[in-house]
């Protein structure tokens, strides 16, 4: 991203690494369930901060002023993603959302509550004093929620495997919840950038709802499930074949 120009897009969706992968992975005696235990999601503290703090750094810069920034984290890292936007980077942060996994995996060590949500810091890339006209399709969301206004605690089932048919990632996250952000926080024609761009779920719900869109991926196992999913199998009925 170092060398693109800046404000060439109109919005960055990102699902970065969580920083809580475990060297082997911690498996449970009554489940086959394994926690995230890849390379891509290891680093030391500081590590994980000067990343976070990079990225967002050039993500800021690409995305057009008043852009809408979507950054997906679990407790493990989304106050840091929080204090690097806010305090580093001086953006506006206007709202969370937390997403509830009905079905999420059940507490793997009996010692802890069953973890079921993730969230989303949505921030407007300008400063507090500066932030004004951002997207956000408040019809939209209202006709979401059967003309109700939408609150910010979203329930959505963890990825189908009707979406993993093409591979799986282990983080990837559900299209009709990524279809939900686009719809409301971009407009039809709208530049999105992805910076982890996994199997190309955002790509896809763009692709979809007449946004354009940028990945990128440095897997290329991810990128060819990505591929497949773009040439046109993302547009099937939901659970279709």
């Amino acid at each position: 991203m170092a060398r693109w120009p800046d404000a060439t897009f109109d919005a960055c969706i990102a699902d970065p690494p969580y920083n809580l992968s475990r060297r082997k992975g911690l498996a449970w005696a009554f489940s086959s369930h394994v926690t995230v235990e890849e390379r891509w999601d290891r680093f030391s503290n500081d590590d994980y901060f000067e990343f976070t703090r990079r990225w967002l750094e050039q993500a800021c810069r690409v995305v057009r002023p008043n852009g809408n920034l979507l950054v997906f984290g679990s407790f493990h890292n989304i106050y840091l993603i929080g204090f690097v936007l806010e305090h580093v980077l001086g953006r506006r942060i206007m709202q969370q959302v937390t997403w509830f996994k009905p079905n999420a995996q059940p507490n793997i060590t009996g010692r802890l509550l069953t973890e079921s949500t993730e969230y989303v810091i949505w921030a407007c890339n300008n400063p507090p004093q500066l932030a004004a006209k951002w997207t956000f399709d408040y019809a939209e969301s209202k006709r979401i929620n059967a003309g109700k206004q939408l609150r910010n605690l979203w329930s959505f089932p963890c990825t189908p495997r009707s979406e993993r048919k093409w591979g799986a990632h282990p983080t990837q996250k559900p299209l009709e919840l990524i279809e939900q952000i686009v719809r409301l926080w971009t407009k039809p024609g709208d530049l999105i950038l992805d910076c982890f761009l996994g199997t190309g779920t955002t790509a896809a719900a763009a692709q979809d709802l007449d946004r354009r869109w940028v990945g990128i991926e440095r897997d290329s196992a991810y990128i060819a499930i990505a591929k497949k999913r773009v040439s046109g199998a993302a547009s099937l009925p939901r659970g279709g074949a």
